[in-house]
């Protein structure tokens, strides 16, 4: 969490996908709202200071790159010499409030999720084990709207953070 955030409430603000870091990012955009007309999902709205920001309640990120591509400022781009790479590293957190932790069946997170990774096995007893893919979440927002409790969130990860997840699956398994 940046300063910013600290003194905003730690509200988090998802910016548009390929979006620089944040600081280089409020320097260069210059809030002309090119992306977002762009954005055919309509998921891209005003944020805090007129900046662009991602609304996961209103769907989900396609990441066709329409936002990318009308951006003149260079706040959204992707980088030419990665041309795979990830379009911004966010990942799917489930906290204690999902139904599903208090014995109540509810897989609409999992049902929206096309990349298969949240996923819920069932146990003995009827109840289900919700079971996160880290390699597999793209961070799209699929899974945010349809949580009836709001338990399900994006959050920013590293790479290293993504590491120590693989091996805690290791030793569980």
């Amino acid at each position: 969490m940046n300063r910013k955030q600290f003194l905003r409430g730690n509200k988090t603000e998802y910016r548009p996908p390929w979006a620089i870091d944040e600081d280089r990012f409020t320097e260069l955009c210059n809030r002309c709202s090119d992306c977002f007309s762009a954005c055919k999902e309509n998921i891209i709205e005003k944020g805090r200071g007129g900046f662009p920001q991602i609304n996961f309640q209103q769907g989900e990120c396609l990441f066709c790159g329409d936002c990318v591509e009308q951006c003149q400022t260079g706040a959204l781009q992707k980088s030419r010499y990665e041309a795979d790479a990830a379009p911004w590293m966010l990942k799917v957190q489930v906290s204690d409030k999902c139904r599903n932790f208090t014995g109540v069946v509810c897989r609409s997170c999992g049902d929206r999720c096309a990349e298969r990774a949240i996923r819920f096995r069932p146990q003995i007893g009827g109840k289900q084990k919700l079971q996160l893919d880290y390699e597999m979440c793209t961070g799209c927002g699929a899974c945010i709207a349809p949580c009836p409790v709001q338990a399900v969130k994006l959050i920013p990860v590293s790479e290293s953070w993504l590491s120590e997840q693989e091996s805690l699956l290791e030793v569980c398994a």
